[in-house]
């Protein structure tokens, strides 16, 4: 299939736009974008600034990707946004692109599901297999993993990390990390229980399971620590690899400032 440019859409003509990409209606790309085969604009989508997105992305009505960090400290500098393939993007969804914070990009990776009126803040990173439900908004530079979904009108609080295989209840306020495989919700978030379905779906074993449910109920019922934690479950042969991870997640967030490992303590 051709590429099919409708007659309303705005393309500057130094966009790069590959095969079989289909942009429609009232669509506007600005002169530094590139868009992959086979990817899809419905109408009224806007491409700012220095955007990179994959093939065989879809992206819905009224989404703008590529706008300007919403950071004070922001001076026009050539940033970007880094999206992969096989993504899905819809209605209203806003992707800034980065500040000069980090490494300068605000990136998206692989077979993601972005539901209507999403937020991505400036610097986010976020993995692959990912889904966002409707209303949810990312802080800057907040980073997501692989296969963690969020469910709506959740909001994450800037520089906050969310594990993989995680899962973020509704309406839930995010301002520590969430620890991988981990069920959380409330105001803020604490985790209740492993996020069991998503563990099951993805064919986890039943032994890695029940490590981690026992590594659960020491962390965060019993509260014993995480040094007497690490050896209660060393002691009983359960630290096997989604435990250690588990583990390794939790000392780098007790690291950080308020329960986010990434987000240094200031030096005294």
């Amino acid at each position: 299939m051709a590429t099919i440019i409708h007659e309303t859409a705005v393309v500057d003509p130094r966009a790069e736009v590959e095969d079989e990409v289909y942009i429609g209606p009232y669509c506007v790309i600005g002169p530094h974008v590139r868009i992959g085969r086979g990817t899809r604009l419905e109408n009224h989508v806007t491409l700012l600034g220095h955007v990179l997105l994959g093939e065989e992305n879809h992206i819905f009505p009224n989404v703008v990707i590529g706008g300007e960090p919403q950071d004070l400290s922001y001076r026009g500098s050539p940033t970007q946004v880094v999206i992969g393939h096989h993504n899905t993007i819809r209605e209203g969804v806003t992707i800034n692109r980065a500040t000069e914070k980090e490494d300068g990009i605000t990136s998206l990776g692989d077979h993601n599901y972005l539901m209507a009126c999403c937020h991505v803040a400036h610097d986010c990173r976020l993995g692959s297999h990912i889904i966002i439900a409707n209303g949810t908004l990312l802080g800057g530079h907040v980073h997501i993993h692989d296969h963690a979904s969020l469910s709506g009108g959740v909001g994450v609080h800037h520089y906050a990390t969310i594990g993989s295989y995680s899962f973020v209840a509704g309406l839930s306020r995010v301002l520590h990390d969430v620890p991988p495989y981990m069920l959380v919700d409330g105001h803020p978030t604490r985790p209740r229980c492993i996020n069991v379905v998503a563990l099951k779906r993805h064919a986890f074993s039943p032994q890695a399971i029940a490590c981690l449910a026992e590594a659960h109920r020491l962390l965060y019922r019993a509260k014993v620590g995480l040094d007497n934690a690490r050896e209660i479950l060393r002691n009983n042969g359960q630290v096997c690899p989604e435990v250690n991870e588990l583990l390794c997640f939790v000392q780098n967030q007790a690291q950080g400032r308020h329960g986010r490992g990434r987000e240094r303590r200031r030096a005294a």
